[in-house]
């Protein structure tokens, strides 16, 4: 059993609690457009050059994607100087007696079709050779971020919320492959297109290219002006949008109880307030990063008609060349344009950054303490569990177990019982090393299960949760999840001693009946037995039940603790249970308080005693005398 499906939430301690409050309320990223986080990055070079070392295994066709961006940006440069030679040889066969060279023009014409066509060829090489490396390193990412979830501590689960972790394992990965994918193509090309154009412009007229450079860092200023103004409406209008997503959806959920109580009014209320928020956010998110556009264009024109009065000029004078004013005219239109589109990737790109930093922080969390070199292997285990003066705190200011002794002997059900928060599934989870103790020893059939593989020590041991879990698949399929290597013959034999076989064949497809994801076609009763039966065929040495009993009815409780008893034959079972009635039958019974065993016996024993465990058991079965009238 992988540590993530371990999650049990009716043990846990309050330290345990807030700790998850607190890494809600601040791990969580704001979240934009299809889950994309608005946040900039921390560090941009060192995330980038991280990021970058993604892609390290293929460095020979990253060289490569630049050579192709190289040539191609050269052809794509080259075409307009070309083609204002053509431009100048119409002029002058028109002013020339012998008039135009026509063999001379179209080769002229065909030399900058080639030059077009070529270029675009190797922009769709570049394209599909980076696309490939870029879902190559993806796939490198998602295999590290999974294998660092199986090595990471269930303590660091817990504190984390669980949609932030999904987030950073889906949405974040997603948006730095899309971040990738559509802005390392466009840098490239768009710095070397600047730098061919630039050139190219110096070529034709020194002046001219002093004057379309000249209205850069005017445009440079006015973006950070209007980026840094919008930056804060989209921030604005991404956390209205979350909050009306909260708002409907706890309306929803609890769409029956707004009716019951009458709330209807203040619910519309509350969301036509937050709406109008919303609108006036987006309005002016959406108003001021529209201004980048026509803000760009009147630099843009107002570049071009300086370019064309000084260019005509110089023309008029005899310094340049009709072709060559042509063709400068189409450089300083692609000069500005990858300007812009840097301008406007910079955002999509440290998006991206962002994202990978928020996978950098996952990748780097402490991992669980390695399995030991030489393991201890228990040939012959037969389920002897011994807690030794073992103590554990999920944090150190706030101690939860102490010096705590136990010994359960092969074949004997150990119930555990106490108030919430008193370490009860805390104490299975360390028998089961998913958290690691502070001091003390833990020994199965007298090996410490320090010195065992956590593989070993959990094949020996089956779990129930009160929380059950099966996966989108037919029932068979969720039923041999306990053993793949089980026979048809073996599942159907566990189905039938656990009570399941009768609820399953009573179905119109029995067995081959597709469960989905929440497993809405069964009741809690029948999911809960699913989950016996798959415990009951893991065929355990030792047996968990954490709860297993406490959501259902009383009819389907009888078949539950039918089922758990044939589970619990010949094994060494602990039993975690709020429902007193459901351990009476225990050969020990633990009674828990504040991380300590306060009594331990059986059922008649402890009721005699009349201490904690009585008092658990009168506050559930006798009926408390309340004076109306006081």
């Amino acid at each position: 059993m992988s540590d993530e499906l371990t999650n049990t939430g009716g043990g846990q301690t309050e330290t345990q609690r807030k700790a998850q409050e607190q890494a809600r309320m601040a791990g969580g990223p704001r979240m934009g457009s299809a889950a994309v986080p608005v946040e900039r990055s921390r560090d941009l070079r060192n995330s980038t050059l991280r990021m970058m070392s993604w892609m390290r295994p293929d460095w020979f066709k990253l060289g490569l994607v630049f050579m192709l961006a190289v040539a191609s940006v050269v052809l794509f440069v080259l075409g307009p100087k070309i083609l204002g030679n053509a431009t100048t040889e119409i002029v002058r066969g028109v002013m020339s007696p012998a008039g135009i060279d026509y063999p001379a023009l179209h080769r002229t014409l065909l030399i900058v079709a080639g030059l077009y066509v070529g270029s675009a060829v190797l922009a769709y090489a570049q394209g599909l050779l980076l696309a490939g490396i870029i879902h190559r390193a993806m796939r490198r990412v998602r295999a590290a971020v999974e294998d660092k979830i199986n090595a990471l501590p269930l303590g660091h689960i817990d504190r984390s919320p669980r949609g932030d972790l999904l987030s950073r394992v889906t949405n974040d990965i997603d948006n730095i492959a899309q971040s990738l994918a559509q802005t390392s193509s466009m840098i490239t090309t768009s710095v070397l297109t600047v730098v061919g154009v630039f050139v190219m412009m110096l070529t034709i007229s020194v002046l001219l290219t002093v004057i379309a450079v000249s209205t850069v860092p005017i445009t440079i200023w006015l973006v950070r002006v209007i980026a840094a103004r919008s930056k804060k409406r989209f921030i604005a209008q991404w956390s209205h949008t979350g909050s009306l997503n909260a708002q409907v959806e706890e309306a929803f959920a609890g769409h029956a109880l707004v009716k019951v109580f009458g709330q209807q009014q203040q619910v519309q209320q509350r969301f036509r307030d937050t709406n109008d928020e919303l609108y006036t956010a987006a309005f002016g998110a959406q108003f001021m990063s529209g201004l980048v556009a026509p803000t760009m264009m009147v630099l843009s024109n107002i570049n071009y008609v300086m370019i064309a009065v000084v260019g005509g000029l110089r023309v008029a004078s005899g310094n340049l060349s009709i072709g060559d004013i042509q063709a400068f005219i189409q450089y300083s239109r692609q000069f500005t344009q990858p300007i812009n589109q840097l301008a406007s990737m910079f955002n999509t790109f440290q998006s991206g950054i962002a994202s990978a930093e928020r996978v950098f922080e996952l990748l780097d969390v402490d991992e669980q303490s390695p399995d030991p070199a030489d393991p201890v292997v228990v040939a012959d285990p037969r389920g002897r569990v011994e807690f030794d003066k073992v103590s554990f705190s999920y944090s150190k200011t706030e101690p939860l177990i102490t010096d705590l002794s136990l010994i359960a002997e092969p074949g004997e059900t150990i119930a555990i019982v106490g108030p919430t928060g008193a370490g009860k599934t805390t104490l299975v989870n360390l028998l089961m090393r998913f958290y690691d103790i502070d001091a003390g020893v833990i020994r199965l059939d007298g090996v410490d299960t320090a010195t065992m593989r956590r593989d070993d020590l959990r094949s020996e041991i089956g779990m129930v949760l009160q929380d059950t879990w099966l996966f989108s698949g037919t029932i068979y399929d969720n039923l041999a999840y306990g053993n793949l290597d089980a026979t048809p013959e073996q599942i159907f034999a566990a189905a039938r001693a656990t009570h399941v076989d009768h609820f399953v064949r009573s179905m119109p497809h029995g067995y081959d009946t597709v469960l989905d994801d929440e497993a809405s076609n069964l009741s809690a009763g029948e999911k809960q037995l699913l989950t016996i039966a798959r415990a009951f065929l893991a065929d355990p040495t030792i047996l968990i039940l954490d709860e297993a009993t406490s959501s259902v009815d009383t009819r389907t409780e009888v078949l539950i603790q039918q089922a758990m008893r044939a589970l619990r034959t010949n094994r060494t079972s602990f039993v975690i249970a709020h429902r007193l009635s459901t351990i009476r039958d225990a050969d020990t019974i633990l009674v828990m308080e504040q991380g300590r065993i306060v009594e331990q016996g059986d059922h008649e024993q402890l009721l005699a005693a009349g201490g904690a465990y009585s008092r658990l058991y009168n506050a559930q079965f006798a009926a408390a005398a309340v004076d109306l009238d006081a």
